[in-house]
């Protein structure tokens, strides 16, 4: 049986992009998001994308999570050329390959953990004891296994981030990529998140991080900093956080 991270070519790349560029047209302006970007994440990486407000991680980010199309260039995600795909297919690879979490947590209102979770199964065509099932994993996964029940309004918003994480993975996604995760959290509660993010990492998932904040940053294996649509720079990182974030946040207090 072939290996869930062996791309169809044979090679080992989760994702390979090649010469990518991305050309918004703003009336009679051309907006230049990406300009020739390339980038290769192999499965189990942790890579941190970095870069200031107009530098392109946005529309980077939307490019690895199929949420959009470059102008040119070449994205294949498991040997799977997406510029190939139409809106069915694109969408079904997205919904089989890749989990997202936003810096929003995006959860219904009225709804219980367990259900939030279940979503993403549903809407694959499981059973519902299938669902139910894969998503009490899910949040046992992620420290929830307690809260199933519980509606975003009974929960912190840690508890509401972790609940947004378990959706995310219960389909078994090959990578995990997360746009801010900690934006709308405080010091504490985003340490306890990115310790999360680590336990994940640490036991086999593939992930990228879209962020600002260098502390966040600092968590994963690899930092790709991008500038005026190029990649700046791509470094393993040296100073990567031996312990996690939140013993240091607990010290501090």
């Amino acid at each position: 049986m072939k290996d869930k991270n062996t791309t169809q070519n044979g090679h080992t790349s989760l994702i390979q992009i090649e010469e990518m560029t991305k050309i918004y047209q703003m009336g009679d302006i051309q907006v230049h998001a990406l300009r020739g970007v390339s980038l290769e994440v192999k499965p189990g990486e942790y890579v941190a994308i970095m870069g200031a407000s107009g530098s392109g991680k946005s529309t980077l980010m939307n490019m690895i999570g199929l949420l959009d199309r470059p102008t040119s260039g070449s994205y294949r995600i498991r040997g799977t050329e997406a510029s190939s795909l139409g809106k069915s297919k694109l969408a079904d690879l997205r919904n089989r390959e890749i989990g997202f979490v936003f810096q929003q947590f995006n959860l219904l209102a009225r709804v219980s953990a367990r259900r939030q979770v279940e979503l993403p199964l549903f809407y694959a065509g499981l059973s519902g004891r299938q669902q139910r099932e894969l998503a009490l994993a899910a949040l046992e996964r992620v420290g929830l296994a307690d809260r199933a029940n519980h509606r975003p309004d009974e929960l912190s918003g840690g508890q509401q981030q972790r609940v947004a994480i378990a959706r995310a993975l219960v389909n078994k996604p090959s990578l995990l990529l997360a746009d801010e995760p900690t934006g709308a959290l405080d010091t504490k509660t985003g340490a306890e998140v990115m310790a999360l993010f680590e336990e994940l990492h640490a036991q086999g998932l593939t992930i990228i991080v879209v962020t600002h904040d260098a502390q966040v940053a600092q968590h994963a294996q690899r930092v790709v900093t991008l500038s005026d649509g190029l990649i700046l720079s791509d470094k393993r990182n040296g100073h990567k956080l031996v312990r996690p974030m939140l013993e240091l946040v607990n010290e501090s207090h």
